[in-house]
């Protein structure tokens, strides 16, 4: 089970609604850019894709979080998401949400759970 899980940061490095921790994942044979933020004291992953077009959601490195902080906003169109489920609230977004990826806290670090994001 060790094979299957790859450190993505320290438990530490992530604060509550603070800064999340980009990293990439092999999907498909390229690198795509993915994201660990933390809200409501549960560790949340998904891919750094807006769910209106396939841009970035953070405009500066990790900043994910709207204003209010209880918000992932896209930095270019706008579009808000659930930080728990990934959900579009609203925007530009219509509809299509952000693509959670399997992420787990453990002994303080957060790892990601390779064998359930593969592509």
């Amino acid at each position: 089970m060790a094979d299957e899980l790859r450190l993505i940061c320290a438990s530490q490095d992530l604060v509550e609604a603070g800064n999340g921790v980009r990293f990439t994942i092999k999907r498909y044979e390229r690198d795509v850019p993915a994201f660990v933020v933390r809200f409501h004291g549960r560790v949340y992953g998904y891919l750094n894709e807006c769910g209106h077009v396939p841009a970035q959601l953070d405009w500066l490195p990790g900043q994910f979080f709207d204003d209010s902080k209880l918000y992932l906003i896209c930095s270019i169109h706008g579009a808000l998401y659930a930080p728990e489920t990934g959900r579009c609230l609203g925007g530009r977004c219509q509809g299509k949400g952000l693509k959670p990826l399997s992420v787990s806290e453990i002994e303080g670090n957060i790892f990601l759970d390779q064998q359930n994001n593969h592509g």
